[in-house]
C-alpha cells in the first residue's frame, strides 16, 4: 500500500512537458491569496527531493529565490553599476577596465549558485585564476582584481544572491615587478628646467621640482591659494607660498588631512609663477568670451581644468627636448625629484615627510626608498673617525 505523505511534504508528480520529476512544497500565500511555493527536479524522485531539500535550506537561509543562473558577470556588472556611489568617473572608469578586460573574460560564465556544482565558482577556480594572473600582471594589479571580485561578491552576498565570497577565502599571489619609480638627476633636472623654460608647463615643472606638490593638487591649485609676495614685515616673515589644500579626487579634498598644508616657495618658483600670471592672462585676453573663469592657476588656454592626460602629453615634449626619453618619465616622477634632490643635500626624513603631506615617515620610506639616502651612512662615517688611528696603524 503507498505510504500517504505527510502535511508540509508538499508533492511529487512527473512532469511530460519537462520530462523530469518535480518535487514541490508551498510555503505561503500572496497577499492576493496566490500560493507561494518552492520546487526542485530531478531525472528521478531521489535527486528531485534532494534538490527540494537545497532550495528549502536556501529558503530558510534567507537567499533569494533559486538565483541558479545568476553568473560573477551579473554580480560584477551590478557593482560596478550600482556598487561606486560617490566614486569618481575616473575611478569607475579604472575599475571598469579591469573587470570588462580580466574577470568577465575569465570567470563571467561561472555561475555563484549551480545546484550540480558543476559550474559553481569555487575557492580553487578563484586560485588558479589569480595565479595564472600573477605570472603576466604586476602584483598590484592582481590585488586590484582580487578587490574588485571580493568586492563584487560581497555586493551579491548582501543581497541574497549567494551563499558566501569565495574571493575572501583566498590569497593574492606575488605578481611581476611593477615599473620601478626613479627620480631625476640634479643634472637632468637642469635639463628639464632649460628645456621647459617658455613653454606652458614651465611653471607646473618647477612648481613640481621644488615643493613636492602631487600631480593632482597642482591641477587643482588656485590663485586664491597661491601668495606671492608674502608678509616680509611680519616677526618672523612669512615667505611667498602655495597653500595645498584642494586636489581633484572626488569631493576636492586632498589625500590624507596630513596631506594639507601650506608650502613655502624657493626664489625660482615665485619667479616661474610671476611669469605664469602674466602668460594666463594674456590667454584671457586672447580667448575673449570663450574663456571660463575657474581661478585655477594651471588651466587650459580657455581657462578650464587641465586632465592627467594633457599634462603627460606636455610634459613628455618637454622631457623630449630635454634629451630625455618621453616614455620613460611621467610627471608623478616630479615629486619622487623633489625627494630624491632633497635627501641628496641632507635634509632629514622627518623633514622630508613633513613637506611631502605623509602622517609620518613610515610612508615616506616606503613610497620613495629608492630616493632616500642611506640613513646609516653619517654611522660608517663617524666609525671611520673613531677608529682612524686603528686604520693608519694596521695599513703601516
Amino acid at each position: 500500500m503507498t505510504k500517504r505523505r505527510s502535511k508540509g511534504d508538499g508533492s511529487l508528480y512527473w512532469s511530460e512537458a519537462r520530462q523530469r520529476w518535480i518535487a514541490e512544497v508551498t510555503i505561503g500565500y500572496t497577499p492576493a491569496g496566490k500560493r507561494i511555493y518552492r520546487s526542485g527536479s530531478g531525472k528521478t524522485k531521489t535527486e528531485a527531493r534532494e534538490k527540494l531539500k537545497e532550495v528549502m535550506r536556501d529558503h530558510e537561509d534567507g537567499l533569494a529565490i533559486a538565483p541558479h543562473n545568476y553568473t560573477v558577470a551579473d554580480a560584477v556588472n551590478d557593482w560596478l553599476t550600482y556598487g561606486l556611489p560617490g566614486r569618481s568617473q575616473n575611478t569607475i572608469d579604472k575599475y571598469g577596465y579591469l573587470c570588462r578586460g580580466h574577470i568577465i573574460p575569465d570567470l563571467g560564465a561561472r555561475k555563484l549558485r549551480d545546484p550540480n556544482k558543476r559550474h559553481e565558482l569555487s575557492a580553487e577556480d578563484v586560485d588558479k585564476w589569480l595565479a595564472e594572473k600573477a605570472k603576466t600582471l604586476s602584483t598590484s594589479t592582481v590585488q586590484r582584481l582580487h578587490e574588485c571580485l571580493s568586492r563584487a561578491l560581497d555586493r551579491a552576498m548582501a543581497r541574497d544572491k549567494v551563499k558566501r565570497n569565495v574571493a575572501a577565502l583566498c590569497g593574492v599571489p606575488k605578481g611581476q615587478e611593477g615599473r620601478p619609480s626613479k627620480s631625476l638627476t640634479f643634472d637632468q633636472a637642469r635639463a628639464l628646467l632649460n628645456a621647459g623654460d617658455g613653454t606652458p608647463l614651465y611653471a607646473y615643472i618647477v612648481i613640481s621640482l621644488v615643493v613636492g606638490a602631487r600631480t593632482e593638487e597642482l591641477r587643482a591649485l588656485t590663485w586664491d591659494h597661491v601668495n606671492l609676495d608674502g608678509r616680509p614685515d611680519d616677526d618672523p616673515p612669512v615667505p611667498p607660498s602655495i597653500e595645498v589644500w584642494r586636489s581633484v579626487r572626488e569631493h576636492g579634498d586632498t589625500k590624507t588631512k596630513k596631506s594639507r598644508r601650506t608650502l613655502a616657495l624657493p626664489v625660482r618658483g615665485v619667479a616661474a609663477l610671476r611669469d605664469h600670471q602674466k602668460r594666463q592672462e594674456e590667454e584671457r585676453d586672447r580667448a575673449g568670451k570663450a574663456w571660463q573663469e575657474t581661478g585655477l592657476v594651471f588651466a587650459s588656454r580657455v581657462g578650464t581644468e587641465l586632465d592627467a592626460a594633457n599634462v603627460r602629453r606636455a610634459f613628455r615634449r618637454v622631457v623630449k627636448a630635454a634629451g630625455l626619453d618621453p616614455k620613460a618619465w611621467t610627471p608623478r616622477e616630479l615629486r619622487h625629484s623633489f625627494v630624491s634632490l632633497l635627501s641628496d643635500n641632507g635634509v632629514s626624513l622627518e623633514e622630508i615627510a613633513e613637506l611631502c603631506g605623509h602622517a609620518g615617515t613610515r610612508v615616506t620610506e616606503a613610497v620613495y626608498r629608492h630616493q632616500l639616502r642611506p640613513v646609516l651612512l653619517n654611522g660608517a662615517v663617524a666609525m671611520d673617525r673613531i677608529f682612524a688611528s686603528d686604520a693608519t696603524v694596521s695599513e703601516s
